[in-house]
């Protein structure tokens, strides 16, 4: 769960880190979107090459043949816990919207087109400095009660969005879905993790 939960942590930096970029390039190039997504192509580009030239990979895998694992037999094979985890995680996919419905209401709200990646922003943030502490959490307490946690987060910056008018209910209901993400979905990966055999742990997530 902390390897997970940090993992998720250092992920969401560039999350964060990116859209203050494209406020500061926003500002500087009369909203010109289309060079801030040229801009954007750089860091894709260095991912490539870092995973090119960076990444260096065991000789040998496994000493099996390659096989497709997606059979009948395999998938009979993956426990009941896991596929309570499946469930589990189409639940809350259908509970939660995409965070660009975040941006909307904010524009919504009154937020100027060149700092609506501020929205981002903050929730990323919240994500990043609170997904490592919940992660090692998980580690110490039981799996569903940090779930349901997670979704009564959920259901409040869902409140918070719905009803509130203003800018406090606005930042509350962000703050509340970063939150949400930081408690879930290392806690999601983890439980996958539990719940699959060693063999089978990267169908499992597929």
């Amino acid at each position: 769960g902390a390897a997970f939960g940090l993992r998720q942590s250092l992920d969401t930096v560039g999350a964060f880190a990116g859209p203050l970029l494209a406020i500061g390039l926003m500002l500087a190039w009369a909203k010109d979107i289309r060079a801030v997504f040229w801009v954007a192509v750089i860091p894709a580009l260095l991912s490539v090459a870092l995973l090119a030239l960076g990444v260096r990979e065991p000789a040998a895998v496994s000493a099996k043949a390659p096989f497709n694992p997606i059979r009948r037999e395999n998938l009979r094979r993956l426990p009941a816990a896991y596929w309570w985890v499946v469930g589990v995680g189409a639940v809350f996919t259908l509970a939660r919207f995409s965070e660009a419905f975040l941006v909307l209401r904010a524009v919504e709200g009154g937020l100027a087109l060149a700092w609506t990646p501020l929205v981002l922003v903050g929730m990323n943030l919240v994500y990043a400095l609170a997904a490592y502490p919940f992660g090692k959490l998980s580690d110490r307490m039981p799996h569903a009660r940090l779930l349901a946690f997670g979704l009564l987060l959920l259901i409040g910056a869902d409140l918070l969005l719905a009803a509130g008018t203003g800018w406090a209910p606005l930042a509350g209901g962000i703050a509340l879905w970063g939150l949400h993400l930081a408690v879930t979905q290392g806690l999601l990966a983890t439980m996958v993790a539990d719940a699959a055999p060693a063999d089978l742990r990267g169908t499992a997530y597929g």
